[in-house]
C-alpha cells in the first residue's frame, strides 16, 4: 500500500546530526568546501540538535542512501563520464556568487541570487527516490522547495506551456564541457502542469547541509518520478516557453531520450533493461516501479496519453 504523500517544512530537531556521517574533516574532504561555498553554507539549513535515530526514510519505508553513497557516485557529465570521478573533481568548483535568472512568458522576470532563493523561500526535507536510466537507484534526503512557489512568484503568462532549464557554461570549471561530442551547455525541459506539482523541487541541499559540489551545486531540479537525468544541475537559467523546449540527451539521441522519461518498467527503446533496478549499496536488484513509486500522485497528469509513445 502505498503511503500518502506529506510536506512539512523541516524542524532543526528532525534533521540528521551530519556528526554522525562524517568527521568535520571528512565532510570537508568529501564535499571539497572551498572557501566560497562555505560562505554559502552560511545561509544554507543547519544542523542542529539531535535526533532519536540517524536513519532515515522515505515515504515508501526504505532508508536513505549514505552521505557517502550519494557523493561519490555521481552522473555528472560537465565534469566525467565516470561516475566514481566526479567527487574529486568538482572539490574546487565555485558555486557562490550565483545567480538564477527566471524569465521568459512570465509578467515579473527576476534574477536571484542563490542566498535570497535559500532565504526566501522555506526549505523543507523530501526524502525522495532517484532512478537512473542505467538501472541503479538511490534513497536521497534532499533540502529543498517547491518549484511552483518560485513560479508563481514570477506569474507565467497564459502563453507558457513549458518550463526550460540551463546550467551554466564555463569550461574553467566544468572540464568535460571541453568535450565537442556533447551539445553544452546542458538543458532540460518540463511541461508547465509537471513543473508546478508539489513534488517537483529545486533542491539547495541534503542531509541538512549546503548541496554538495558533486550533486549539483548549489542549485538543481528534483523530478522523483522521472529519470535522474531530468534533474538538471548547476541551474542558471529557468525560461518558461511556450513550445516544448529541446533537451541536452534528447538532442543526441532522440530515439532513446524521450522528453517525458518518467520511469516506466515496461519495454522502452532505451538500451538498458528497465524493468529492474539496483540500489546502490545493494547487491541484489529489485523490481522497477511505474513513476518510480509516485503513480499515485502524478500519474492524472498524463491521462490519456500513451507513456511508450510519449516516453
Amino acid at each position: 500500500m502505498t503511503t500518502s504523500y506529506r510536506s512539512v517544512p523541516v524542524r532543526p530537531s528532525e534533521i540528521t546530526p551530519h556528526s554522525l556521517y562524517l568527521s568535520r574533516r571528512e565532510f570537508l574532504k568529501a564535499v571539497g568546501i572551498t572557501t566560497a561555498s562555505t560562505l554559502l553554507a552560511a545561509c544554507a539549513p543547519k544542523t542542529v540538535g539531535l535526533t532519536a535515530s540517524p536513519i532515515k526514510k522515505d515515504e515508501f519505508g526504505d532508508s536513505a542512501n549514505s552521505f557517502e553513497d550519494i557523493t561519490h557516485y555521481n552522473n555528472y557529465y560537465e565534469f566525467s563520464e565516470n561516475k566514481k570521478a566526479v567527487n574529486q573533481l568538482s572539490r574546487d568548483f565555485k558555486g557562490h556568487p550565483w545567480i538564477v535568472e527566471v524569465y521568459g512568458l512570465v509578467r515579473h522576470p527576476k534574477r536571484y541570487a542563490i542566498e535570497d532563493l535559500i532565504r526566501n523561500f522555506p526549505q523543507q526535507e523530501r526524502i525522495y527516490r532517484l532512478r537512473c536510466v542505467e538501472a541503479w537507484s538511490m534513497v536521497i534526503p534532499w533540502m529543498g522547495f517547491p518549484l511552483a512557489s518560485l513560479l508563481k512568484e514570477v506569474e507565467p503568462t497564459s502563453e507558457a506551456k513549458f518550463v526550460r532549464f540551463e546550467t551554466l557554461l564555463d569550461a574553467d570549471q566544468f572540464p568535460h564541457q571541453g568535450s565537442h561530442l556533447y551539445p553544452w551547455p546542458y538543458r532540460e525541459g518540463l511541461r508547465l502542469d509537471e513543473a508546478m506539482h508539489d513534488l517537483t523541487i529545486l533542491a539547495t541541499g541534503l542531509y541538512g547541509q549546503s548541496l554538495p559540489n558533486a550533486d549539483g551545486a548549489p542549485i538543481r531540479l528534483v523530478v522523483p518520478w522521472k529519470y535522474g537525468f531530468k534533474s538538471i544541475k548547476a541551474i542558471v537559467k529557468i525560461e518558461l516557453v511556450a513550445k516544448q523546449p529541446g533537451t541536452f540527451w534528447r538532442t543526441i539521441n532522440r530515439k532513446q531520450y524521450g522528453f517525458y522519461s518518467n520511469v516506466n518498467p515496461d519495454p522502452t527503446s532505451s538500451r538498458w533493461s528497465q524493468a529492474y533496478e539496483r540500489r546502490i549499496g545493494e547487491l541484489s536488484h529489485r523490481p522497477t516501479l511505474p513513476f518510480n513509486g509516485y503513480a499515485e500522485q502524478v500519474s492524472d497528469l498524463y491521462k490519456g496519453m500513451d507513456l511508450i509513445e510519449n516516453y
